[in-house]
């Protein structure tokens, strides 16, 4: 394996991105990874998504140019597109919760598949070679509740508004590459990236696991457990922001790829449940209790069973999560508890642990 391939630094230094939903939590770990890659980041995005918030607390505003636009403004998106002109392109702007999808729905259609569709006709702006990986979600899938994983090639769809609006960003996806970025003719280039649960510090999203959990802990409070049993691919979060990076240079040297989908998630058979999770969160914070919510409560409808089949991404991008699940918890709970501690020098903790993560994945994954 070359190690070039993962030397991120050597690959966005100097270039021009563009991130949608930058100040999101996995877009402000994206763009700090590029940030100190060396890149020259333009990140668009509507509004602080949460309060904390990792984008605020590590001070990202300060090291890119930060720029508040609403990406259903098509008229304003292919504007910012056409002066800038970057490089690469990362769009993860959504409306990304299930619940929020079923309170506001319009909104939800609006920002995912609107918005996509926004990104898309704005790429039609850039004059030069371009790579855009857009990120859509595991829950693009058509949920059969199976085992084997979910594979690149399988249906798509949706029950809940945010799943069927993610499936139809895809179609729309399809659609203009087909339609007017056919690879023989094309100078933007675009890969799918479909991603599993993923979990890190500084995600204060609401009716997530671990924000949730954190927010009552640090209180000495119980933390709600809605779905006990509910099973995911939870991966760190710079696992997969690693995979986005990857896509994007793998599409860069290699454009046969153009216009295919990845999934990144953990290894097969890692799977855990929620209430698994909870309990290793246990070694590693002081005062852990939790209740789980009576059934009957539920107003919304949820998966139970959600599994990534990444062999695609193994074998063509030389792709894999590196971290044991232990290790993945540490780094999550060892964020949060610095940031209780010293809110102040969290910045420096966001940035060392993409270096500790960098120095593994070398490690790791070359051979």
């Amino acid at each position: 394996m070359n190690s070039h391939s993962f030397n991120f630094r050597k690959q966005f230094k100097n270039k021009k991105v563009l991130v949608t939903g930058h100040t999101g939590f996995k877009g402000s770990w994206l763009t700090s990874w590029l940030v100190l890659s060396g890149a020259k980041v333009v990140g668009l995005s509507i509004d602080i998504p949460s309060n904390p918030s990792h984008f605020k607390a590590i001070n990202l505003q300060n090291k890119i140019s930060h720029k508040r636009v609403d990406i259903r403004n098509l008229k304003l998106v292919k504007k910012i597109f056409k002066k800038y002109q970057p490089d690469y392109v990362f769009h993860l702007a959504a409306q990304a919760l299930v619940k929020k999808s079923y309170l506001n729905p319009t909104y939800t259609w609006e920002t995912n598949s609107n918005g996509t569709l926004n990104v898309l006709e704005s790429l039609r702006e850039i004059r030069k070679n371009c790579v855009a990986v857009l990120i859509t979600s595991d829950k693009s899938y058509k949920n059969l509740e199976i085992q084997r994983g979910y594979k690149e090639n399988d249906i798509l769809g949706g029950k809940d508004p945010y799943s069927a609006s993610k499936a139809s960003a895809e179609l729309i996806i399809q659609s203009y590459i087909n339609s007017f970025f056919p690879l023989k003719k094309t100078k933007v280039f675009i890969g799918i990236a479909r991603a599993g649960n993923v979990i890190g510090g500084g995600d204060w999203s609401e009716d997530r696991l671990i924000p949730d959990c954190v927010k009552s802990w640090s209180k000495n409070k119980k933390v709600i457990i809605r779905n006990p049993k509910s099973t995911r691919p939870w991966q760190h979060v710079l696992e997969s922001v690693g995979g986005y990076l990857l896509l994007a240079s793998s599409l860069k040297k290699n454009k046969k790829h153009h216009g295919e989908a990845f999934n990144f998630g953990p290894s097969f058979g890692t799977n855990y449940n929620v209430i698994f999770l909870v309990k290793k969160m246990k070694k590693f914070w002081k005062k852990v209790s939790w209740k789980i919510e009576k059934k009957g409560k539920a107003s919304f409808f949820e998966s139970n069973l959600l599994k990534l089949n990444c062999n695609k991404a193994k074998n063509i991008l030389k792709w894999r999560c590196i971290l044991t699940l232990t290790e993945t918890i540490s780094l999550v709970a060892n964020w949060y508890k610095k940031y209780y501690t010293n809110p102040k020098k969290i910045e420096e903790t966001t940035f060392n642990q993409i270096i500790e993560y960098e120095k593994l994945l070398m490690k790791r994954l070359i051979k």
